[in-house]
């Protein structure tokens, strides 16, 4: 029922924007109804499996290599978890091979995947060291994001929204979770840390370690290289020509989460077994755990695919075949809000935030507020498409507009903040938004697909950050007024 309630606002868009504005009911009703009940099942069941496995397990190791105080075992660790959650990240796949597709090969799919896992395991080794230390989040984040806009602005146009979307697609449904619990089970087990200030902020470092990289590796790619404009759109596979027989289809796509959840469980038996020498505490329990987010996550990806991907791609077709841009706007605004209030990711950061800050933080508020700034990032992006202004000044704007709230938010809220802009863009968001700005990218004359396609993850990850912040600063200005008043 709670599940339910998390895909009500999906729901309603989707039946608003059948029924008013386009008037009339699409065709696959009934499947899109089974669509949305595997949806809310796969979600209790993920949710479920976290609380048995991977939370418990995460702040464990995380207890056991504080307790031993060994910084290069557990710098080690941090780079070994940070590598295997991303390297077979499906949605990071994904965008990898598209991006191969539309440069025609100039990018590599393997060798982008590579520099982002690296890059995600080198930065969460760096988490675990200022956690350790107790160094403040907001230095890392000011002067990694000035590197950002630097770099943006000498990178070429073709990587750029590629970059930013690859920095998004790093932090999933497993993924987050298990970085966050590291982190705030390290905080909590280190004397004179806080579980608020010094165990968030992990997720944040692995979206933007790779935004750096990726611009670099296109630096090299397209150096001396001119793109043709013209460029020939490649549009995001649904699966539509596939002849494979359902039953293998179900049984392969179950067997591809197996296979992005292994490298995961490898790692920590590895450390557990073989570095820690002890075993799991309730290897049965943490097993059935691990069985459930994997089921869990299978029945969501099952039903978005049913339910919400085929109507989804319609409606949006639809729309931008209508006079004016007005509905595609408003459908970028109500489905990015939708889309966000339903991430499992976002659910359980915002159960994590609500324990870590003892009840100070309202975990429904936080989604919201988050879903407000996914909603008006994805529009604004797609403004972009369909301007066709540059992403550089965007992505700077944006991303100054960072660094300036940064200085001024309170410090409790700056790695909260960091972490939920990396948690919107997950499994429900992701394939959402990748195919509404390359499809937008394919039908407006006189868009380059790789130059304008991509991106809109990247609105979507910078304004959550920014309402966040904002509202921090708003509530801690109150604050001040009341006290001044009394």
């Amino acid at each position: 029922m709670h599940a339910l309630k998390n895909l009500f606002p999906i729901i309603a868009v989707v039946v608003f924007f059948q029924l008013v504005i386009l008037r009339q009911m699409p065709d696959n009703t009934f499947a899109m109804a089974a669509g949305l009940l595997i949806v809310a099942v796969g979600v209790a069941l993920f949710l479920q499996g976290l609380e048995l496995s991977i939370f418990p397990v995460g702040k464990s190791l995380s207890n056991q290599f504080a307790r031993r105080g060994s910084v290069p075992v557990l710098l080690s660790f941090g780079f070994a978890m940070g590598f295997s959650a991303v390297v077979a990240e499906p949605a990071l796949i994904a965008v990898a091979q598209q991006a191969e597709e539309i440069s025609e090969g100039k990018i590599k799919a393997l060798t982008l995947r590579i520099l982002v896992a690296v890059s995600v395991g080198l930065v969460v080794a760096l988490g675990v060291f200022r956690t350790i230390f107790g160094y403040p989040l907001h230095w890392f984040m000011i002067i990694g994001y000035i590197v950002v806009v630097i770099i943006t602005w000498f990178a070429p146009p073709e990587i750029v929204g590629l970059a930013y979307d690859s920095g998004g697609v790093t932090t999933n449904i497993v993924t987050v979770p298990l970085i966050a619990a590291l982190g705030i089970g390290l905080a909590a087990s280190i004397r004179g840390r806080n579980p608020l200030l010094d165990g968030f902020g992990l997720v944040a470092l692995a979206v933007m370690v790779p935004m750096i990289t990726v611009q670099l590796y296109g630096i090299f790619v397209y150096s001396g290289v001119t793109t043709d404009p013209t460029t020939v759109p490649t549009l995001v596979h649904n699966g539509t020509a596939d002849q494979t027989p359902v039953l293998l289809t179900m049984l392969l796509d179950l067997a591809g989460m197996i296979r992005d959840v292994l490298p995961i469980i490898i790692t920590i038996l590895f450390f557990q077994y073989l570095v820690l020498r002890r075993g799991l505490t309730n290897p049965r329990k943490i097993l059935f755990g691990f069985a459930l987010v994997v089921l869990g996550l299978y029945a969501f990806v099952v039903g978005l695919k049913l339910g919400l991907f085929p109507i989804g791609t319609s409606m949006a077709r639809q729309l931008m075949s209508m006079e004016g841009f007005v509905f595609v706007y408003l459908f970028a605004f109500m489905i990015g809000f939708a889309t966000t209030m339903a991430e499992p990711a976002l659910i359980a950061i915002g159960h994590q935030a609500e324990q870590a800050a003892a009840g100070t933080i309202n975990g429904n508020a936080i989604r919201i507020i988050v879903a407000v700034g996914v909603a008006v990032g994805i529009t604004l992006g797609v403004h972009r498409i369909i301007s066709g202004d540059s992403i550089h000044h965007y992505i700077i704007g944006g991303y100054i507009l960072v660094i300036i709230l940064t200085a001024l938010a309170p410090r409790y809220i700056i790695p909260l903040a960091y972490d939920l802009g990396g948690v919107t863009t997950s499994e429900v968001t992701v394939p959402l938004v990748t195919a509404l700005g390359i499809g937008l990218a394919s039908s407006i004359e006189g868009r380059n697909v790789l130059i304008d396609g991509f991106g809109l993850i990247a609105f979507a990850s910078t304004f959550p950050i920014v309402t966040v912040m904002g509202y921090a600063i708003i509530v801690e200005m109150l604050a001040k007024q009341r006290k001044t008043d009394s």
